[in-house]
């Protein structure tokens, strides 16, 4: 009778080997992202991500299925803003709405009397 113990050699068999294949994978797509959004966000910036392996265990009459999961989290790019008015009928605008453009060309000038 083999038996195994070792959580590696028993990660490695799951699935034929794919599941360890694919956490390999999940692993080093984490940390190509987390390395790309530290890169953006500048040197010191901290960038977390998380990679889960979860195994869910059934037991019946004296043998088990292994049920494998990996789930991944990174962070979502910081994306910059961008600044507009709003006029009176809710539409954007670049020009402050009670300014008047000193740009647009010559206005007539009212005569006083």
């Amino acid at each position: 009778m083999k038996k195994i113990r070792d959580a590696q050699t028993i990660i490695g068999m799951l699935e034929g080997g794919e599941l360890a294949a694919a956490l390999s994978g999940d692993i080093t797509e984490t940390l190509t992202k987390l390395k790309d959004l530290s890169d953006t966000m500048g040197r010191k910036a901290k960038v977390k991500g998380k990679v889960t392996l979860t195994l869910d265990f059934e037991v019946e009459a004296g043998s088990v299925n292994v049920l494998a999961g990996i789930d991944t989290k990174v962070p979502k790019a910081q994306r910059g803003s961008s600044f507009y008015w709003i006029t009176d009928d809710g539409s954007l605008s670049t020009e402050h709405p009670q300014q008047t453009d000193m740009f647009s060309g010559p206005r007539s000038a009212a005569q006083q009397s």
